[in-house]
């Protein structure tokens, strides 16, 4: 009998199939797979309980309540990683500024005292200023022949109405009026000096004149008092 004979009429030991590794990647509920990286939160924790559970009092019990505190940590976020819980909410406050705020108006008063003035220019001009002659033929005649001692009276007229139209324009609401304001002194000034040249072309005589010159004399006072208090109020802040 050959040797290849004899190998086969012997017993035959057969290699027991290996298992598969399967069951290492798949992994059981809880477990970690082979290779993988350790577990942390809920994983951690159920690992931790069943290794307990499994093992001794001193070992397992204590590897369980580790792996139970890890997972709450992370799911708390209470560690030093700071995350926030699920319930916590988080507000911005709405950014108010401080700085003051200039606020648009009309300077009723100053604006009253102007249109006045040039109210008073126009009223002017139908009463007589002097006797026998009123404030419109005073006018024409300074228009006419404009010399030293005709020019008062139309200064004067022209003066109040451009005391108008500054008084309407001081009611328009913004921020200041102080430029109303010297515009209107400036013109006023003319104004002032044309009633003072008058009553000295007559000495001072106050008895020559009539209730026409006196509400002349009204232009440029009001006028004074309605520029110095566009130019004397300041803007309003809030």
């Amino acid at each position: 009998m050959s040797e290849r004979d004899q190998s086969s009429a012997g017993p035959r030991h057969e290699v027991a199939a290996q298992p598969s590794l399967g069951w290492q990647e798949s992994g059981t509920p809880g477990g970690q797979p082979a290779g993988g990286a350790p577990y942390s939160g809920a994983g951690a924790s159920a690992v931790g309980g069943s290794a307990g559970g499994g093992g001794s009092a001193g070992g397992g019990g204590s590897a369980g309540g580790a792996g139970s505190a890890a997972g709450t940590d992370l799911r708390s976020g209470s560690g030093a990683h700071g995350y926030a819980d699920e319930g916590e909410q988080y507000y911005t406050t709405p950014q108010y500024s401080t700085t003051p705020v200039t606020v648009r108006r009309p300077d009723v008063l100053a604006g009253l005292l102007l249109v006045l003035a040039g109210i008073a220019a126009g009223v002017s001009l139908l009463l007589d200023w002097v006797r026998g002659a009123n404030g419109w033929d005073l006018l024409t005649d300074g228009f006419e022949d404009f010399d030293a001692n005709s020019w008062p009276p139309p200064v004067i007229v022209l003066a109040g109405g451009a005391l108008l139209v500054l008084g309407l324009l001081v009611l328009v609401p913004g921020r200041g009026h102080r430029s109303l304001g010297v515009l209107a002194l400036l013109v006023t000034l003319p104004a002032l000096v044309g009633v003072v040249v008058l009553a000295n072309f007559v000495e001072f005589t106050w008895d020559f004149f009539e209730i026409g010159y006196w509400v002349a004399v009204a232009v440029p006072a009001l006028g004074l008092l309605g520029a110095l208090k566009a130019m004397l109020t300041g803007p309003k802040v809030r």
